[in-house]
């Protein structure tokens, strides 16, 4: 089939391709379940990317609350999108790029503007195949060059906003030949009371999806524990599939075991069988065992990292987590992450900090628990507790200085307060006239020139480093020379832009303008990251240092 002349779309595009869906409810683990394929199909030696599809309507994950959709992760070209591609960067360890996410808001909003244009030639614009081709246009592009792509489609089987996108999954069915194309679909197995695992939801979410055209090829339960032989075999009868393709998904301790646990089970062997790739793979003998025995590790303690912000759910700060979890992998210790809410750090917060082995504070938008953050950085800076500021931790960080060190009172930032006496982080010169939210920050990945004989090069090990930003304020330079002289000095920057902090005499104050955690990987962790793990086990090696406030009140005595 040729080149669609008024739609783009060229069906030879792309060579492999795994679609991933889910049914009875959102939240399954469609993305873990994915990135976990794809990390198994990388270990078999084959070049794997992945491109997440969301159905709502916005152009991107940009302007979404935290509370939505988890955090917004930030791709090295400025994209901001869910955070499932955060976790395909760090299970293939790949860097992706806007382009691998596609969205409702993306394809009617390119289609609309071919039409405005007059690209369509007077045609009436329609869902098929207009919208359809265009996303088959976007997959086949983001998949080209790659052995497989594995196709994650958000949202639930039966929702009116997937319907155009399993549209165009029904019709890219019959455009490949059979062993290029696999559907695996990702159901819930619930417990019914007596603790029998009920396979009613998958059946019906098969249903479900066959009355649309689409015929399951390998289907992947959800359940606190492995499916039973009994439950498979149900489900392989009433959805037409072979028991050999039914696997357990079931809860793990950490999500970095579900590649080992599908692996178990047999899914890479049988993804490679229907895809006729078996023959093209590494040997089992020869595959790569590294990312085994890297997250199954013994560990030789344990530390505890106070994670100050406002949002209070886990995924708002998916990739900081992650992180630390790196660093933890690298450093061979447990990180238990402690959560305290910024907003409530005068009703007993103190005392989350005081059992923290190292400080925290994470980026954030608008005014709310700001002075708490401010707070949790006071602390750190006074009791010598190793600290990390990202973004707006930076930022903060900056104004508690300036506050309670250069005595510039009333000190914060114009995001926090307008009418701030001193200013000292104030919006981009270039962001005066902007009126769009959507896209329009500073995004993506920036180069930092960082000083010699600093903290910044020891922890990067290099005079530059590049890594991903995401925001509109940064510190005023009407204020560098309050700055000179300081213990506190910027270590890295952009040309006028400072990018980096951190405080002599200190075991650990570290604070970066970009967000570092973005491109952590389980086998490469952050710099700052680790260089925070380095001074809270230092400090931990030499036994607890007795606080300025603690030798006050002894001075007092």
């Amino acid at each position: 089939m040729p080149t669609d002349p008024e739609t783009g779309y060229d069906p030879e595009m792309g060579e492999k391709f795994i679609f991933v869906t889910g049914g009875v409810m959102s939240g399954l683990g469609k993305g873990i379940t994915a990135a976990s394929t794809g990390r198994l199909l990388a270990n078999a030696g084959f070049d794997v990317t992945a491109v997440k599809i969301d159905p709502y309507l916005n152009v991107d994950a940009g302007t979404m609350n935290p509370y939505q959709h988890g955090e917004v992760y930030v791709l090295k070209d400025g994209g901001e999108v869910d955070l499932d591609l955060g976790n395909y960067e760090r299970f293939l360890d790949i860097d992706m790029t806007f382009d691998h996410n596609v969205t409702t808001g993306k394809a009617y909003k390119h289609v609309i503007e071919k039409e405005r244009a007059g690209d369509y030639l007077g045609k009436t614009v329609q869902i098929i195949p207009h919208i359809t081709d265009e996303i088959k246009r976007r997959i086949r592009e983001a998949a080209e060059g790659h052995d497989v792509c594995i196709v994650e489609v958000g949202g639930t089987v039966g929702d009116i906003e997937s319907m155009p996108f399993l549209e165009a999954l029904r019709q890219f069915a019959t455009e490949q030949d059979e062993d290029d194309f696999l559907l695996t679909h990702v159901t819930l197995v619930p417990y019914s009371k007596n603790g029998e695992q009920k396979t009613k939801p998958t059946q019906h979410s098969v249903k479900e999806l066959r009355s649309i055209g689409l015929q399951p090829d390998v289907l992947v339960g959800r359940c606190d524990d492995g499916l039973d032989e009994e439950t498979k075999e149900k489900i392989a009868l009433f959805c037409d599939v072979p028991t050999d393709a039914v696997f357990s998904n079931p809860d793990v301790e950490d999500i970095y075991h579900v590649p080992l646990v599908v692996e178990e089970e047999g899914l890479d062997d049988y993804v490679m069988q229907e895809l006729d790739l078996t023959d093209r793979a590494v040997s089992s003998e020869e595959r790569s065992t590294a990312w085994r025995e890297l997250v199954t590790q013994e560990t030789e303690g344990e530390v505890d990292i106070a994670l100050v912000g406002k949002y209070a759910l886990e995924d708002a700060y998916m990739s900081i987590h992650e992180a630390l979890k790196h660093a933890g992998l690298e450093k061979n210790v447990d990180v238990n992450v402690l959560w305290v809410d910024s907003d409530e750090m005068d009703d007993d917060h103190e005392e989350r900090l005081k059992e923290a082995d190292g400080i925290v504070v994470p980026g954030g938008f608008g005014s709310r628990g700001t002075e708490g953050k401010i707070e949790a950085i006071r602390y750190a800076r006074e009791n010598d507790v190793p600290f990390l500021g990202l973004c707006l931790g930076f930022q903060m960080a900056v104004v508690e200085y300036a506050r309670n060190v250069l005595g510039l009172e009333g000190a914060n930032s114009a995001e926090s307060d307008d009418d701030t006496p001193h200013p000292v982080i104030d919006i981009l010169p270039e962001q005066y006239e902007i009126e769009d939210m959507g896209g329009t920050m500073r995004l993506g990945a920036h180069e930092t020139d960082i000083e010699s004989d600093t903290l910044a090069q020891e922890v990067y090990g290099d005079t530059s480093c590049t890594e991903r930003h995401r925001h509109r304020y940064e510190v005023n330079p009407e204020y560098f020379e309050d700055f000179d002289g300081e213990p506190m000095v910027f270590s890295g920057h952009a040309g006028n832009r400072m990018e980096i902090l951190e405080l002599d005499d200190h075991p650990y104050f570290f604070g970066t303008q970009f967000h570092p955690e973005f491109r952590s990987r389980p086998d490469r962790a952050s710099p700052p990251f680790v260089g925070l793990l380095d001074g809270v086990l230092e400090e931990k090696a030499n036994g607890s240092k007795t606080s300025d406030a603690e030798e006050r009140e002894e001075v007092e005595a």
